[in-house]
């Protein structure tokens, strides 16, 4: 297979050093193996996603002189294809409506019932709903407890890792996904709209993506996508998960660090070759 990545921001803010060390660190290892590198635009979050913000990703992009293949994949003009997963999902049972908000999670957990554990993510308020008892405003969960009866006869999940932080073939622990993860929200509440780690695994075996290279800060949620590719017959990626960049604190860079974005500093007189330093690539 080609050796295929992709850099994949959200159009939510201005980019910065922590994207431009994600995005080079792509581009450079594809090249590296004479593969392909993509860029995919997460903005299926109409709520905060603006064409401004998707402007500025392609200029700051070239500027640090990357390429990538045409046309660009833009979520929100795919729709169906989550919808399709979505559907597939729901036809294996594994999916029930959720009305909860935020605040009523937060009060269940605080209150469990006795002898029944809160998990850390959601108490299952919502889990005895069918799909038929759907209302608009729902959002969609998946059943853990039944999807990973469903894998109950198949081989263990696993990937291949090849990041820093421990490479080498991971097994996915069912008792990990049972607790850390529990029933994740698959589509918001904004009817049609899916929620990141479903619309990521679908188009990364969409885009025939052979290699994900991001931020360890996603670690997390390798668990979750293993498991969406299996229910779904998708393919599985080898995952390199890099450091982050952090600031003078140690704190992780947010897209509320304005001071710190690609554009300020092309703005202040900074050269490509000075972000690649900066970020801890060489000068190229």
């Amino acid at each position: 297979m080609t050796f295929t990545a992709r850099f994949a921001p959200s159009p939510t803010g201005p980019l910065h050093l922590g994207h431009a060390y994600s995005a080079l660190l792509a581009h450079d290892m594809a090249r590296a193996a004479g593969g392909r590198f993509l860029l995919r635009i997460e903005d299926t979050d109409t709520s905060r996603t603006r064409p401004e913000w998707e402007a500025l990703i392609f200029e700051d992009l070239r500027w640090l002189g990357l390429e990538w293949e045409e046309p660009v994949l833009r979520q929100s003009e795919h729709l169906p294809r989550y919808g399709a997963a979505l559907a597939r999902l729901a036809r294996k049972g594994l999916l029930y409506p959720c009305s909860c908000s935020r605040s009523d999670i937060r009060a269940a957990l605080a209150a469990p019932q006795e002898g029944v554990p809160a998990g850390p993510a959601y108490p299952g308020t919502c889990r005895g709903r069918s799909m038929a008892d759907r209302r608009p405003g729902d959002a969609l969960r998946l059943d853990m407890a039944r999807a990973l009866e469903h894998m109950v006869g198949h081989p263990p999940l696993t990937y291949r890792e090849s990041g820093p932080f421990g490479s080498g073939v991971h097994e996915v622990s069912p008792d990990e996904l049972v607790l850390s993860v529990g029933d994740p929200v698959l589509a918001r509440k904004e009817i049609g709209t899916p929620a990141y780690v479903l619309a990521a695994t679908v188009d990364d075996a969409h885009q025939g993506i052979s290699h994900v290279i991001r931020g360890a800060d996603l670690i997390p949620t390798t668990a979750l996508q293993r498991l969406l590719q299996a229910l779904l017959g998708l393919p599985t990626p080898q995952y390199h998960h890099h450091r982050l960049i952090r600031d003078e604190s140690g704190r992780r860079l947010a897209k509320r660090d304005d001071a710190r974005a690609i554009a300020a500093w092309r703005a202040d007189g900074a050269s490509p070759a000075d972000i690649r330093e900066r970020v801890g690539l060489g000068r190229g």
